[in-house]
């Protein structure tokens, strides 16, 4: 009879049994159907928003760097507004200081650029001397006429001379960057006189949401601004040294140090390229030497030692995701994307991880290690009581 009849095993009966107690195999909710299709939709999905950005990359970049600018000195309309300062009045001030910011940025920018030009003929003919060494070095080692040609060919300086001029002369896409800079910088300043009400508005509505925009906004902040003055001090620094060196272009390449103090993990290497090409022409291998020693004396003690302590875990990114996202964004938007790579990734964090308490467990992969590290100090101290222990077994039988 039907009453008799077995019912089929249920999925859930099929699964092996937990052993009782157990937090985490009770915690573990069942993976949903279908996971390996919706990962790769996922992935599929941010390969086409990479090449969708890298589509309209200038655009794109210049809007997200007038939002990190607004984000930097909110604060000072903060500040304004607390005081009485009218909206309108506070929103003038700060477009006026980030412009003001930016001109003195441009134009120190601008004269470096011309006294490079300006210097670069002085060593043609030894850069040109020192490429054609270089040249027969390499064919020295093996390497073929046609490999030598097309490595020399790069190292050129009259190719050099030549991306100078472009750049320079660029005057009409400069302009357009500029315009376009300085426009979304004036709508931002204007609507974020109403970003304190509409946080508070959306703390209602979506709390989490509303943290982690917070969240996002304070570590950018924190990031850009010590990095800033971290960087201009580094540069600083390094153009003092230099002129004391005597290495020719020392305001170009402190500029440069402050500019890829901004590109994390590599922005040391690209930092010090020049100063030594130009180091070896004027004196040879100790300048060089001395070169690298300030570099990596003023690199290790500022982006090593002081940055850490004073960013503490405002970003919270992995070393290796952290030059990943350089990579990456540097690929999709150019050079400013390299520069702008930190608040990027924590742009998407906030998007898909802060924002969404499903995928909070997943922020100690991404470089929020506190908790690990209370754990490991734990554990070291642990190991060491027991080495200690078994070194002096008598005083571990005393206590």
């Amino acid at each position: 009879m039907w009453w008799n009849r077995k019912k089929p095993p249920s999925p859930e009966s099929q699964r092996a049994p937990q052993p009782p107690g157990d937090p985490v195999a009770a915690a573990e909710a069942p993976p949903p159907p279908h996971r390996t299709a919706f990962i790769l939709l996922g992935l599929g999905g941010a390969t086409v928003a990479a090449f969708g950005l890298a589509a309209i990359g200038t655009i794109f970049a210049l809007s997200f760097f007038a939002l990190v600018l607004t984000i930097c000195v909110y604060p000072i309309r903060s500040w304004l507004e607390r005081h009485g300062v009218p909206r309108g009045v506070a929103s003038v001030a700060v477009i006026l200081a980030v412009v003001l910011l930016l001109g003195a940025f441009a134009g120190a920018l601008v004269v470096s650029f011309g006294q490079f030009a300006a210097l670069l003929p002085q060593y043609t003919d030894q850069l040109q001397s020192w490429v054609d060494g270089f040249g027969e070095w390499l064919a020295s080692i093996g390497f073929g006429q046609a490999q030598v040609q097309s490595i020399v060919s790069g190292l050129d300086p009259g190719a050099i001379a030549g991306v100078l001029g472009g750049v320079l002369g660029s005057a009409a896409s400069l302009l357009s960057g500029v315009v376009i800079l300085v426009t979304m910088l004036i709508l931002m300043a204007m609507d974020a006189s109403y970003a304190k009400t509409l946080t508070r508005d959306l703390r209602t509505r979506k709390p989490l949401l509303a943290e982690a925009s917070v969240g996002y906004t304070f570590g950018v902040r924190r990031y850009m601004v010590v990095t800033t003055v971290l960087g201009a001090a580094q540069g600083l620094v390094n153009w003092i040294a230099l002129v004391i060196l005597g290495v020719p272009g020392a305001a170009l390449w402190g500029l440069l140090a402050f500019i890829c103090s901004f590109i994390p993990n590599i922005g040391y290497f690209i930092a010090i390229v020049p100063p030594i090409v130009f180091a070896a022409l004027v004196g040879g291998w100790p300048l060089v030497i001395a070169v690298i020693v300030v570099y990596g004396l003023v690199n290790g003690i500022i982006q090593s030692i002081i940055q850490p302590r004073v960013v503490g875990n405002a970003v919270a990114l992995s070393q290796s995701l952290t030059f990943f996202s350089v990579l990456f964004w540097a690929v999709v938007l150019g050079p400013i994307g390299a520069i702008l790579a930190i608040p990027l990734t924590l742009l998407v964090r906030m998007l898909l991880v802060d924002s969404n308490p499903a995928n909070a467990w997943i922020r100690p992969a991404l470089g929020d290690l506190n908790q690990a590290r209370r754990v490991m100090d734990a554990e070291d101290a642990a190991a060491k009581a027991e080495r200690r222990g078994r070194r002096h077994p008598e005083d571990a039988a005393g206590a």
